[in-house]
């Protein structure tokens, strides 16, 4: 099964360093999901977009979209990750506190917001950078059921339900444009997980293969029908308003 993404923690740098950094390695292997996630960045960028990736960890998604012709600011505060990026030539920063008020176009979260405990606050953070007219795209962990070893390994506070995670989108200023649930062969793959594996939160790497090659190309596809109801994470895009 495929575990939660592209994992960092935000707010908490030198705490020591990132405690999911071996399933971070691991999901390198996860390709279709990490092209589908790619992708989706990019379907929300427009030429000459400035583009803010908040939890950036090792690049994997700054990588291609700087790859693409596209100005990427990093934000990534584990100091390990940082020298990563930055080595990969990439703009980094270790807070978005230090991003200009409305100076960016668009910025991307893909599972980071459930690493920071006072999530409502990151999100008025990127409210506060994005331009009026800007993007956001948020991408998350869905229902707390599904909450295992995993999970606490890679300190997670939280997984989320669309009401909420729209709920604190719109309370920090933004209008929600779409919201959908993903994954949803990955739904009960996440909750077999929690059931039966006891090895304290690692990630197979020979079943996150045969998921992503066989079973996630199918999950992307029965999404269309199902993304309303359930998924393993949760998807929103939204807006700062013009005025």
């Amino acid at each position: 099964m495929i575990a939660s993404g592209d994992e960092r923690q935000p707010d908490h740098p030198g705490d020591g360093g990132y405690s999911g950094v071996e399933n971070l390695e691991v999901m390198a292997d996860a390709v279709n999901y990490n092209r589908f996630l790619t992708d989706l960045v990019l379907s929300g960028i427009k030429s000459g977009t400035r583009i803010v990736d908040f939890g950036a960890g090792a690049g994997t998604f700054a990588k291609p979209v700087s790859e693409a012709g596209f100005d990427v600011v990093c934000v990534e505060p584990d100091e390990t990750l940082r020298d990563l990026l930055i080595k990969s030539h990439l703009t980094c920063v270790a807070d978005v506190a230090s991003i200009q008020s409305g100076s960016s176009d668009y910025a991307y979260s893909l599972n980071v917001l459930e690493h920071i405990e006072d999530d409502a606050a990151a999100l008025k953070e990127l409210f506060r950078i994005l331009r009026p007219g800007g993007r956001l795209l948020i991408y998350v962990p869905a229902f707390q059921a599904l909450f295992s070893s995993m999970d606490r390994k890679v300190g997670h506070f939280r997984r989320y339900r669309l009401r909420y995670l729209c709920s604190i989108i719109a309370c920090a200023g933004f209008d929600v444009l779409q919201k959908s649930y993903a994954d949803c062969l990955g739904f009960p793959a996440t909750l077999a997980y929690k059931l039966f594996h006891r090895d304290g939160g690692s990630v197979n790497r020979k079943g996150l293969r045969v998921y992503d090659r066989y079973a996630f190309p199918a999950s992307r596809v029965l999404d269309r029908v199902f993304g309303r109801w359930f998924g393993k994470n949760a998807l929103v895009v939204a807006e700062k308003p013009l005025s």
